[in-house]
């Protein structure tokens, strides 16, 4: 008879040394959540909880489809009257939808009146800053992009009443804001 082989105790710094060693060695069943390689929790929660919710879809819908005689045969008599299997679904979506309305509502409600300065202008505005035209086309070619900045409502509005476009001068504008008079006179 073979004796039985003799117990080992190793430490972990012997199990990473011989891992280092040796790199083909499938690691053990515990080893591998240590090392990484085994499922995360979020990854095996969510595995559990879509069997979880398979299972209980098709035991709501024999519970709510099959006749009471059926599963009376079957032994099954503790279950909630049928009119649940109405009730719950049907309140839940009016639950969500209730939510939503009050949500939005509270928005609204939170929201200033279009007449309110504070739609306008508040602490955090930044308005734009004006600079020579000269300077403009240089820094204009050094910083192809603007600082954000707001659009001020004097701009809004020349460019839903006018036209004015966005990047033309002052001077254009009075340009164009003079032909506009000629045309209308």
């Amino acid at each position: 008879m073979e004796s039985p082989p003799p117990l080992v105790v190793r430490s972990p710094r012997q199990q990473t040394r011989s891992l280092l060693r040796n790199p083909k060695r499938e690691p053990q069943r515990h080893e591998a959540n240590r090392l990484g390689t085994g499922p995360k929790p979020s990854e095996v929660y969510g595995f559990v909880g879509s069997i979880t919710t398979v299972i209980a879809t098709g035991v709501y819908l024999v519970w709510a489809y099959t006749p009471e005689t059926c599963l009376h045969s079957m032994g099954i008599t503790y279950y909630p009257t049928k009119y649940w299997a109405l009730a719950v679904p049907t309140l839940a979506v009016v639950a969500v939808a209730l939510s939503m309305l009050i949500y939005m509502g509270s928005n609204f409600l939170a929201t200033p009146p279009p007449t309110s300065f504070s739609t306008i202008a508040d602490d955090y505005s930044r308005e734009r800053t004006v600079t020579n035209p000269i300077t403009q086309q240089q820094e204009e070619a050094e910083t192809p992009i603007e600082p954000i900045s707001d659009i001020g409502i004097h701009r809004i509005n020349d460019v839903i009443d006018k036209g004015i476009g966005w990047k033309s001068s002052p001077k254009q504008q009075q340009q164009r804001i003079g032909r506009e008079k000629m045309q209308i006179h």
